[in-house]
């Protein structure tokens, strides 16, 4: 294939890729956003977070979709314009006029395994980082008026009647245990100022009283007004996100990842978490070269490569989503139920892969054969002419 010729297509698939990748990633971020967040987190400012942590994940999920469509797409155009019969027409092998879309997918398959081992491992744990903070209330502008939240184990309860702005809230109630002294503390105040650290956050309390009494029970009750009174939380500060005391496997990078796996053997259960996580980052990206190959397959074969109209390109468009969404469900499924379904789903990709390989080397013969012919008949045609 001529190299012009050669790049053209490449940048025509790209550009379909990118387009397709776009469409496909910004709304199912968004639906998984809306159906995990609640509204005050926009006040909270964890949107922005929760992207960077559901991204990376998205995106190499959905991009051997993308780069299915969007082959499939270009080589139903190409058919129905009459550009694969001109590449034919040039001598052209089917082999030669699929070389750059495969080129293309088997790079996007490096891309989409540099994504599922090193970028999503890195960002996942902010998404969980969200949602530690929205599950546990850790962050201050998420906090409902007329609501009692606890802290640290329950040994903290707050509450407070209004919000005056973002971070001023009116007529604060805390109430806090400490084991070391062995007491109970019931804190009351007109205006509470939450202000962020590094690390955590400090709530300025003004015009209240502290209320301390022991507690075994019995003893002295202390109360004590102040006009002053400052307050720390373990709550989102300016610094990071709170930190969490798990972390999942999704989390660790590629040598953690398979060190985990001797630790796997002796659980089912945590055998076929492992293996649903492995075969998410290495089968899913290697999708990419199957449904590449496939579109092709089903765009040239079923479709009308003379420019005339034709149903049949239209469906590798079809195919390759039901093939991915399907390949997807039975991983989530199939693997959390049992590890050993994991030759299953490698067979079905292997078997995707084979038998694209297959229709395109049938395509790809009688071509071979049609051209054998007419060398032939242009020779019998000169040796007519020179006995002539």
């Amino acid at each position: 294939m001529p190299r012009l010729l050669f790049f053209y297509l490449i940048r025509r698939i790209g550009l379909g890729i990118l387009v397709i990748q776009f469409a496909l990633s910004v709304p199912v971020v968004l639906a998984y956003l809306l159906s995990s967040l609640p509204a005050a987190a926009v006040r909270g400012g964890l949107v922005w977070p929760a992207v960077q942590g559901v991204a990376p994940t998205v995106a190499y999920v959905a991009l051997p979709l993308a780069t299915g469509v969007a082959t499939a797409l270009e080589f139903s155009r190409m058919a129905s314009e009459g550009m694969i019969a001109v590449l034919y027409a040039l001598r052209l092998s089917v082999w030669a006029v699929c070389r750059p879309a495969t080129a293309l997918a088997l790079a996007l398959v490096a891309v989409g395994y540099l994504f599922s081992n090193f970028m999503a491992p890195l960002y996942v744990g902010t998404m969980q980082d969200v949602l530690n903070v929205v599950r546990n209330s850790l962050n201050h502008r998420m906090l409902e008026p007329a609501h009692f939240y606890t802290f640290d184990n329950g040994s903290k309860t707050l509450y407070l009647e209004r919000w005056e702005t973002p971070d001023i809230a009116a007529n604060l109630f805390v109430r806090q245990l400490s084991t070391e002294k062995m007491e109970e503390q019931i804190i009351t105040a007109a205006h509470a100022e939450f202000r962020r650290n590094e690390t955590g956050v400090i709530v300025a309390l003004r015009k209240g009283s502290v209320q301390t009494r022991p507690l075994a029970g019995g003893g002295d009750v202390r109360l004590s007004a102040f006009d002053e009174y400052a307050l720390v939380l373990p709550m989102q500060g300016s610094g990071s996100l709170p930190p969490r005391t798990w972390r999942g496997i999704y989390e660790l990078r590629p040598g953690e990842f398979m060190q985990q796996l001797a630790a796997a053997r002796t659980d089912p259960r945590l055998l076929a978490e492992w293996t649903a996580e492995a075969a998410m980052r290495l089968g899913v990206p290697i999708l990419a070269f199957g449904h590449t190959l496939l579109a092709m397959a089903l765009a040239l074969t079923f479709g009308n490569v003379t420019g005339r109209r034709g149903a049949g390109g239209q469906l590798a468009i079809i195919a390759i989503p039901v093939v991915h969404i399907g390949f997807l469900v039975l991983l989530q499924t199939l693997l959390r139920a049992d590890a050993r379904f994991f030759v299953l789903l490698a067979a079905l990709a292997l078997m995707e892969i084979l038998i694209s390989a297959f229709m395109l080397s049938k395509l790809n013969s009688p071509n071979k054969t049609s051209a054998r012919s007419r060398q032939k008949n242009r020779l019998d045609l000169q040796a007519e002419r020179a006995r002539i």
